[in-house]
């Protein structure tokens, strides 16, 4: 899965573009002052920084400059309310890959960020296959052989978290920690996301003598390609 970081410290504008970003199947995590978002980017790896030029502590520009500085080639995107063409060259000019004036449609925000990942050359992040079955992170599609199948945003995010780990077994507890987000509950999600994997398994191998979707009994589930039965 796609990691995006976003150092905003609007908590609206923080939340929106994070919930906006975790149904398009992207994991998305908030940083809400310069210091954190720095230190986050220095523990952590991401795809790409949605980043506020106005920050309180080290703004935007600062982050900027020393991740350059450092070598690092993860795509930025930066939000900013200054919209002169000097604040667009200083901040393109301090390293930014792209530049976002608010305020701005979250469909734009989206399509920026989805060209950015292009730019960056991973082809993987927008497109993900394993046999004849294709994620198409792009456009939210999934096929199975020539035949698209319709699926919830959930099982789209569920689907792409056991491509992302294809041949591994997952849990359900890191399921529960990184596709519902929910590590904490009171009560576990185990049910939940078992109810989920057999709709998902029956939308991508019912049909089919080749399957995908395995349960690993006691522990968990496993997207692999296995001998056709």
């Amino acid at each position: 899965m796609t990691r995006i970081l976003i150092v905003e410290d609007e908590p609206k504008t923080a939340n929106a573009i994070r919930n906006g970003l975790r149904g398009e199947a992207y994991d998305a995590v908030v940083a809400r002052t310069g210091e954190e978002g720095f230190f986050v980017l220095n523990a952590e790896s991401f795809d790409l920084v949605v980043l506020d030029w106005m920050l309180p502590g080290r703004d935007g520009i600062a982050i900027l400059k020393t991740l350059r500085s450092r070598g690092t080639k993860t795509p930025v995107l930066l939000l900013t309310a200054r919209d002169t063409i000097e604040d667009r060259v200083l901040g393109l000019d301090s390293g930014a890959d792209d530049y976002l004036v608010k305020p701005f449609a979250f469909a734009e925000l989206l399509a920026r960020i989805r060209a950015l990942l292009r730019r960056a050359g991973d082809t993987d992040i927008l497109r993900k296959q394993i046999g004849d079955l294709v994620l198409d992170v792009e456009n939210r599609r999934v096929l199975r052989g020539s035949r698209e199948i319709a699926v919830t945003p959930r099982e789209f995010e569920l689907l792409a978290y056991l491509l992302r780990h294809h041949g591994q077994t997952v849990t359900r507890q890191m399921l529960a920690k990184d596709v519902w987000r929910e590590p904490h509950r009171a009560t576990p999600l185990d049910n939940v996301i078992d109810v989920h994997v057999a709709h998902l398994r029956r939308k991508v191998d019912e049909g089919h003598r080749q399957k995908l979707i395995h349960t690993v009994r006691g522990v968990g589930f496993v997207l692999r390609e296995d001998s056709p039965v």
